[in-house]
């Protein structure tokens, strides 16, 4: 038997011990080469995302089945609970073709996907261990369908994203159920509450060990705060396993860029970072009677000026449940695509534009910021505009086949620096069906003309 005055002394040394750890790796993190590795996995992994400009969303559950608003059917109370989970029956997969919606999407010139594993309904696409409501053991496909979707994907070069709902509106340990129904609150039931973290949390562990995706894209966390879903703790944990992978905004102020949704935002958005999140209709997920498509020339007028102001557009497509894809969707997919490879030069890898002050039109620079690309919208009648660029002209040529084009500069006087105007003859011959794109190649950075125009003192 040990003394107790000996049991007092381990623990003294024991803390001790513990203590220097802690110090030794607080100092070793501090270090300036720590640091600077940590600052250039950030920006690397920043760089893919900014650099991609497309993915391509996928909302794929049981509302597909009956065509209903995904979770937020019953959740609001136009279809009782019960009603819904019926939906489990014709949810077949059985024209499913995993690698033909990866080709589709590479096809489309997206070079990420995100796709729902679990909506808020909380129907797992994949064979979870936690809980029986999953594709496999609760659906008529009797099978994982979100694995082959993913090693699709890799096969295809492309980033893989998990869209995951935070909450879980079928779960019998998770607070809320229907709008006008609260199962009970975290601070009155810690321990239920606690049982429904380890759920979700164990999830999470799940998807990220067996699929390691490149991207994680969160929903549903306006129903708790950041210290009631831990989110700091699942942010780290997700880091652990993947430190090079993304986090978007929806994790209670823990993510990595901003996700505005269906509205374009109308002046340039402030973050480093940001993601617009559209439906080719107005459905996220499959739904029978709603084709109000956009239209091939406005999705790409929507994507060009996401792009020209330093966003990138996910695209949401709504599979069947079958899991075949609406021909009205595939077709979209496949104009985008031939679009994009077309224009590839002034699409992906570039940045953000001028301001319209200066052309009236979505544009994207080289990374250099040497050559400035010009999206042009419909029929111009033979020129286009550019404003207060001071640099000098190199060479116009359209982007996808070469040609080159021939400008004049008006209102440039020898003895002010105004730069002029710049008329750029575009022919009709040159016309892309759908836009058409021009190449400015500079003879440096750009430099832009921001002041009023000079009053003549001396002529």
């Amino acid at each position: 038997m040990t003394s107790p005055l000996r049991k007092n002394t381990i623990r003294i040394v024991l803390e001790k011990v513990t203590l220097l750890g802690i110090l030794t790796l607080l100092f070793l993190t501090s270090l300036p080469g720590h640091a600077q590795n940590n600052t250039h996995l950030e920006e690397e992994k920043m760089q893919w995302f900014q650099d991609a400009k497309l993915g391509i969303f996928i909302h794929w559950g049981l509302y597909a089945v009956n065509g209903i608003d995904e979770s937020w059917s019953f959740f609001n109370g136009y279809i009782s609970h019960n009603d819904y989970l019926k939906q489990t029956n014709g949810f077949t997969a059985k024209n499913y073709d995993p690698v033909a919606w990866a080709d589709l999407i590479k096809k489309s010139g997206a070079r990420y996907s995100v796709i729902t594993s679990k909506h808020h309904d909380g129907f797992a696409l994949w064979d979870s261990k936690f809980g029986d409501f999953n594709a496999k053991k609760a659906s008529a496909a009797k099978r994982d369908v979100l694995s082959p979707f993913v090693s699709a994907l890799r096969k295809e070069g492309l980033k893989v994203g998990i869209y995951y709902s935070l909450p879980d509106w079928s779960y019998q340990d998770y607070t809320h159920h229907t709008r006008d129904s609260m199962r009970y609150k975290p601070a009155d039931d810690p321990k239920r509450w606690n049982t429904f973290l380890n759920y979700y949390q164990g999830q999470l562990k799940e998807l990220s060990k067996t699929y390691n995706p490149d991207l994680w894209w969160f929903d549903g966390d306006w129903e708790h705060s950041s210290a009631e879903w831990e989110a700091p703790k699942v942010r780290q944990m997700l880091l652990d396993q993947n430190p090079g992978t993304i986090i978007n905004s929806r994790l209670q102020g823990h993510g990595d860029y901003a996700t505005p949704e269906q509205g374009m935002p109308v002046t340039r958005p402030k973050d480093n970072y940001w993601e617009l999140c559209m439906t080719m209709n107005n459905s996220w997920g499959y739904q029978k009677n709603d084709h109000d498509y956009k239209s091939l020339d406005q999705l790409i007028g929507i994507f060009t000026d996401v792009i020209s102001s330093g966003g990138n557009l996910l695209l949401d497509i709504g599979p069947k449940g079958d899991g075949s894809i609406p021909k009205e969707q595939e077709e979209l997919l496949t104009g985008l695509g031939r679009w994009t490879q077309k224009h590839k030069e002034a699409i992906f890898g570039t940045v953000a534009g001028i301001s319209k002050d200066h052309f009236y039109g979505p544009t994207t620079l080289s990374k250099d910021k040497s050559i400035l690309y010009l999206f042009v919208k419909g029929n111009p009648n033979g020129e286009i505009v550019l404003r207060g660029i001071k640099n000098k002209i190199n060479r116009i040529w359209v982007v996808g086949d070469g040609t080159k084009l021939s400008h004049k500069v008006v209102g440039k006087i020898y003895w002010s620096h105004y730069p002029g105007i710049k008329y750029i003859q575009v022919p009709d011959y040159v016309l892309d069906e759908n836009m058409t794109v021009l190449a400015v190649l500079l003879d440096g950075k750009i430099d832009l003309y921001r002041e009023d125009g000079s009053v003549i003192e001396s002529n």
